[in-house]
């Protein structure tokens, strides 16, 4: 993210339903998706990349 943190999507946490994440075609068109940082909403330093 250009914050400096990290963010997995995936389609089966117990919290979230996300069927996009199951297809490459529906994965492809979600590219460039704004997505909340819940990393900056906690005030958390930007990850250390690897």
């Amino acid at each position: 993210m250009s914050c400096g943190h990290f963010q997995h999507v995936r389609h089966n946490p117990p919290w979230q339903n996300r069927p996009w994440v199951e297809k490459l075609e529906t994965r492809n068109e979600m590219l460039g998706h704004l997505l909340d940082c819940k990393k900056c909403e906690e005030g958390a330093p930007p990850d250390e990349k690897v």
